[in-house]
């Protein structure tokens, strides 16, 4: 990336549940203690663009899985200075019912999408509840909407989306499931989105229960390290100490987004 040209980068939490650690790992755990789960969007700003990396749930997903909606996708980026309508292209890292909500608040944007998701979304496993269960099917239906409308940009694998931001098909908790790299200018950010819910998922190598593929969920969290690099930060989709380890971003309340740093 050319000098001085820059990406900012935020999560920003819109939702919560209580959570224990037996609920996180494969195997369970065997301190039945605490474990509380954060739900993200993320933003990325720079160069002339906007881009956000998923966008979340709504109310009535909340009420339906026993969730905490604290803030709407569309209020969450507002609280790191984004309007929403600026949103020209959204990646969907995969079609889980907490990534792919919502997506009637941005009906201009085109979609970013792995084909293996598509396929995996709407095909044969979704007869099976234990694949099935964290999709929604109207989220899926606005997707497919999407792709004859024209706004659905399909990914085979690794793609550029933009200069110092490509997607990474790793797999494993779906079968479509993309990661975004972003070379900030700065140092390198890894949206891992639920590639790891946790850092604890990929730091000691314990799995997350909802899998498509255990072997390739756990060969995905070599690949992070690998898209990181020595300097750069892996980001996990859940984990509430991404709000501690990060500063916060100006203009936002403390606990609610950070600026994604690297180093």
């Amino acid at each position: 990336m050319p000098a001085g040209s820059t990406y900012e980068v935020f999560a920003v939490k819109y939702a919560e549940r209580p959570g224990r650690r037996p609920e996180h790992f494969i195997g369970g755990d065997p301190h039945d203690t605490p474990m509380p789960m954060d739900y993200f969007v993320w933003v990325i700003v720079g160069r002339g663009r906007t881009i956000l990396v998923d966008t979340g749930f709504e109310a009535a997903d909340a009420d339906a899985r026993g969730r905490t909606l604290v803030r709407t996708s569309v209020a969450a980026l507002a609280c790191v200075g984004v309007d929403a309508s600026s949103i020209e292209d959204i990646v969907l890292t995969h079609l889980h019912y907490d990534h792919a909500g919502g997506l009637g608040r941005f009906p201009n944007a085109r979609l970013h999408l792995q084909d293996r998701e598509m396929a995996y979304a709407t095909g044969r496993q979704m007869t099976v509840p234990f694949f099935a269960h964290a999709y929604t099917g109207r989220h899926v239906a606005d997707v497919v909407l999407a792709v004859h409308d024209g706004r659905v940009a399909f990914h085979d694998g690794d793609s550029v989306l933009a200069d110092g931001i490509t997607l990474h098909h790793v797999g494993g908790h779906t079968d479509g499931l993309q990661v975004v790299r972003v070379d900030t200018g700065r140092g390198v950010v890894v949206l891992a989105s639920d590639s790891t819910h946790y850092y604890e998922n990929f730091e000691r190598c314990r799995p997350f229960p909802i899998v498509f593929d255990v072997g390739d969920m756990v060969a995905g969290y070599g690949r992070l390290r690998a898209l990181a690099g020595a300097d750069g930060v892996i980001v996990p989709g859940h984990d509430p100490q991404v709000l501690e380890r990060f500063p916060s971003a100006d203009g936002a309340s403390s606990g609610v987004a950070v600026r994604l740093s690297p180093g």
